[in-house]
């Protein structure tokens, strides 16, 4: 039993008002339905991050490599890494004098990874890291190398998930990991009309349901729970005035769940929520207020030909 997830289950699941954190989503379902939200039309995303790395493969060798240092291209929550293998790639065919480390709690997700990363890149010095991003800060700082330079990646809009007050302590926290000339570049998706964000988050398919619904199926699985998850509706909602996108699991009607491994009974009204993300959308001057606040400063943004998201280039 993953007595982490056990541990953060019993505390959402008992809090006042209910939640589950989304850094659960990805289990081997899970993993394999945000693939397909990444097709999906409607949602955007990735399709314009991809832009933004595509467009700035040469502008980014010129920064991660400015004074002919080498570079580690150091990648938080890599996911399947599809973005990132853009930049790879022309980093690879220009023989750029760099290593890649990839960080990602879902062991799922590495084992993929490792097998494409190996099989597109095999001279390719890299290093994967099946863990938490502060640990695996951790250990990359007690081995670094000197003349090294770090180049933090946490795209996909990942920051997202954090409130304002989270945003600016976890940016604080990883900035105690970077040395002068280091990068950090965040992935934050903008504010823009709001039905298009809200289409994002509801695709038709029902995708991005089922993503939220397998946190329910996991629980089952792993906890001995014995949710049905068809009690349960998926419902997001966009606030175009503080750029929030919530997501919830309503419960259709008044039900018990019992979770075994956590000798745990629960008990939902009719229509009771369960809170499983935030997805937080910014314009570029709070991107600013917010790097400041965690004593950054703002070196570039890199925003895609739409102007719907900006990989925003971070500097100590």
């Amino acid at each position: 039993m993953n007595q982490e997830f056990a541990n953060d289950v019993k505390a959402g699941l008992t809090a006042e008002s209910k939640y589950l954190l989304p850094k659960y989503f990805y289990d081997a379902r899970g993993s394999w339905l945000f693939q397909q939200i990444m097709q999906l039309p409607e949602y955007y995303l990735t399709k314009c991050e991809s832009d933004v790395i595509t467009n700035n493969t040469e502008r980014a060798l010129k920064l991660f490599s400015r004074g002919n240092k080498r570079f580690n291209v150091i990648d938080m929550g890599v996911g399947d890494g599809l973005k990132t293998k853009i930049l790879l790639e022309y980093l690879v065919g220009q023989k750029a004098n760099f290593e890649y480390s990839a960080i990602d709690l879902s062991t799922a997700i590495m084992e993929i990874l490792e097998d494409s990363i190996n099989a597109a890149f095999p001279d390719m010095d890299y290093r994967p890291m099946n863990m938490d991003y502060f640990a695996a800060l951790e250990q990359l700082a007690a081995n670094s190398k000197k003349n090294v330079r770090k180049v933090l990646l946490f795209l996909g809009s990942n920051i997202g998930n954090f409130t304002n007050e989270e945003t600016v302590a976890f940016l604080t926290k990883v900035k105690g990991y970077l040395q002068k000339g280091d990068l950090l570049i965040v992935g934050f998706d903008l504010k823009k009309r709001p039905e298009i964000i809200y289409k994002a988050y509801n695709d038709t398919k029902g995708t991005t349901a089922a993503f939220n619904l397998n946190l329910l199926h996991r629980i089952n699985s792993e906890l001995g729970g014995n949710f049905k998850p068809n009690y349960f509706r998926f419902y997001p909602f966009y606030n175009p005035q503080n750029g929030e996108l919530q997501s919830y699991l309503v419960s259709q009607k008044k039900q018990t769940v019992e979770i075994k491994a956590l000798d745990l009974t629960i008990e939902f009204d009719q229509w009771e929520a369960i809170h499983t993300e935030l997805s937080k959308k910014y314009t570029l001057n709070e991107i600013e207020d917010l790097a400041e606040q965690a004593g950054f400063k703002v070196e570039q943004h890199l925003v895609d030909g739409k102007g719907y998201f900006v990989d925003t280039v971070l500097t100590v």
